[in-house]
């Protein structure tokens, strides 16, 4: 191994190392409770060479909700399914069943993008999270595909049944991450019902009050130009 080679391992050893101690210190005080000086300390290094990796503490956030989002959505981890040979109402329940391995197998990565209120918003960085628009514009079309199959009824706002489905499980996630459940509650169990109870309702053509609350993104073209022009 070269020179060039064994600092690049090198640096990339010590940025692995920040990120880590970052996500450790973010879930277990709150990300406005930690600052660079306490990163630092937990690796002993200096401020100052944490800044040379990461100009802020909301670049380390970025940093960590990126790798978060791409743990979402890899298809190499978890359960691995076929999308396209399964149902449509079957794709959905899949895609959340992703969603909630997630965030059983990755709490602090869970908590800190989706619990944590102090957080950073990931639009200041459209940019470099326009996967995360484009994911969710998947997610989106398969709601999108069940109405049309007839599966879901018309009256469905895709954006409102996503989020539904999507608090649902979140709800779940934070009884878990806190340690509430029940001492023979099982979470796995206790996902897949919330998944069929909520897609048995949305079938079921119930009437929803939060219709119409819900935004639908814009296409990540129209994002990006927009945000260039308020630059």
């Amino acid at each position: 191994m070269g020179i060039k080679e064994r600092q690049e391992r090198d640096r990339e050893a010590v940025r692995r190392a920040i990120l880590d101690a970052a996500r450790e210190l973010f879930t277990t005080e709150g990300y406005g409770n930690v600052s660079i000086r306490k990163i630092a300390e937990r690796i002993e290094y200096s401020p100052a060479a944490i800044y040379g990796y990461f100009p802020s503490k909301d670049d380390i956030f970025f940093a960590l909700a990126e790798e978060g989002f791409r743990l979402l959505s890899n298809p190499d981890r978890g359960t691995r399914v076929d999308l396209t040979a399964l149902a449509p109402v079957d794709r959905i329940r899949a895609m959340f069943w992703r969603v909630y391995e997630f965030s059983r197998d990755c709490p602090q990565y869970y908590a800190l993008m989706f619990v944590d209120r102090s957080v950073p918003r990931i639009s200041r960085e459209y940019e470099r999270f326009a996967f995360v628009q484009e994911m969710k514009a998947h997610m989106l079309a398969q709601f999108r595909s069940c109405i049309e199959a007839g599966v879901l009824p018309p009256t469905i706002d895709p954006m409102c049944a996503f989020r539904l489905l999507f608090i649902g499980l979140t709800g779940l996630a934070v009884m878990r991450l806190s340690d509430r459940l029940g001492p023979g509650e099982n979470a796995d169990d206790l996902a897949r019902d919330v998944i069929d109870t909520l897609i048995a309702g949305l079938r079921s053509g119930v009437a929803l009050r939060s219709c119409g609350a819900c935004e639908l993104p814009k296409p990540v073209e129209e994002v990006t130009s927009q945000a260039r022009s308020d630059r």
